[in-house]
């Protein structure tokens, strides 16, 4: 059980990586082509600005998951250094504990605002719906707890051994 949720998170955080980093490289096409269309052809075109900035948010929701998990995130950790040792468990404990609550806030009140906006539609793309828009918010605070929660039952993801799942489950079924 504990290798198939692992092996899930493991696909779930690549699968952020990879959608993140797209998010930037279309996104540094994008900005250029609304420059060159208004200031080289003479028409500026309204799409590139309003999906740039969707993708920015992707970027950013999906990029803080992949980041959260992989202990790359900011971190100030000059309170807790002064920390006697024996203290640093429960104040990694009650941090958790607080992702858990921002994740749970960003999940929750993210699909509050995704369905309250739904019926609207952007005005620079008339085809896209406003709740799509806002939809990385809870996918993100989704995924965030997700990986909050492997983190307090299975240890820091950045910390753990790098184990080749097929291999574990081959010697478990040769015992």
């Amino acid at each position: 059980m504990k290798n198939t949720l692992l092996r899930v998170n493991d696909a779930i955080y690549m699968s952020c990586i990879w959608i993140a980093g797209l998010a930037i490289v279309v996104m540094s096409l994008i900005i250029p082509w609304g420059i060159f269309a208004r200031y080289v052809l003479g028409t500026g075109a309204g799409w590139p600005e309003p999906v740039a900035i969707l993708l920015m948010v992707i970027f950013t929701f999906l990029g803080a998951a992949a980041s959260y998990r992989a202990a790359a995130h900011m971190a100030v950790n000059m309170f807790t250094d002064r920390l006697p040792e024996h203290m640093h468990r429960y104040v990694e404990l009650l941090v958790q504990i607080l992702m858990g609550i921002i994740c749970l806030f960003m999940t929750i009140w993210g699909t509050k605002l995704c369905i309250a906006t739904w019926n609207q539609f952007m005005s620079t793309l008339p085809t896209l719906r406003v709740g799509i828009t806002y939809s990385p918010v809870p996918i993100g605070g989704a995924i965030t707890l997700l990986f909050v929660i492997e983190r307090l039952f299975f240890g820091d993801q950045s910390q753990r051994r790098v184990v080749n799942y097929e291999l574990v489950e081959d010697s478990k079924e040769a015992v």
